[in-house]
């Protein structure tokens, strides 16, 4: 593993980034990495992704990840998670991968929409700006609605808006309306 002492995550993410693309499993970064490129750079420790997959594949690659020496917890969320389900990722020194195996209300054309950007000498698939903030608006935490009116700034012109609120109305009202409210300010 490229990891040597905690607080390299992201670096961890490029080992399981690595497994992922041996598995032939689509994957897109999310989170405070996605954020940071669609212009809303901040701190943070973490490193997540979106898997391609449902449940009984995630069994499959939990131990695919085991056998590369990853420490893994598998959990199934309820029905009324977003989130189907979610596989933690931990190295030796505690870095941690969130990889959400699926995410309700998503569109699976969202694979086909990643950007690929450059990272320490791999190519790693984030989601796209639209997809982006329309799962920013869903989540609806106070810094997720922060992060989404900074990609909404930060892409200009170049904003598909009909993409994006057709997006965030698969997602729900509450998302919708969110949106609504950033592009109205």
């Amino acid at each position: 593993m490229r990891t040597s002492r905690p607080g390299e995550s992201a670096l961890l993410l490029l080992d399981v980034v690595d497994l992922l693309t041996a598995e032939k499993v689509g994957y897109a970064v999310i989170g405070a990495l996605a954020a940071s490129v669609h212009g809303a750079v901040r701190a943070s420790m973490d490193a997540d992704a979106v898997l391609s997959i449902g449940m009984r594949e995630a069994r499959d690659l939990e131990r695919a990840f085991e056998s590369a020496g990853f420490r893994t917890a598998l959990t199934r969320g309820d029905l009324e998670d977003p989130i189907p389900g979610l596989l933690r990722l931990y190295d030796s020194h505690d870095n941690r991968v969130d990889l959400l195996v699926g995410l309700r209300g998503m569109e699976t054309n969202a694979f086909s929409r990643v950007i690929e950007v450059p990272f320490q000498g791999k190519t790693l698939k984030f989601i796209g700006r639209e997809d982006f903030i329309a799962m920013k608006v869903f989540a609806g935490g106070p810094l997720d609605l922060i992060d989404a009116a900074r990609a909404i700034s930060a892409g200009g012109p170049s904003l598909d808006l009909a993409l994006v609120r057709g997006l965030a109305r698969k997602y729900g009202e509450d998302a919708s309306n969110a949106l609504g409210r950033l592009l109205s300010d």
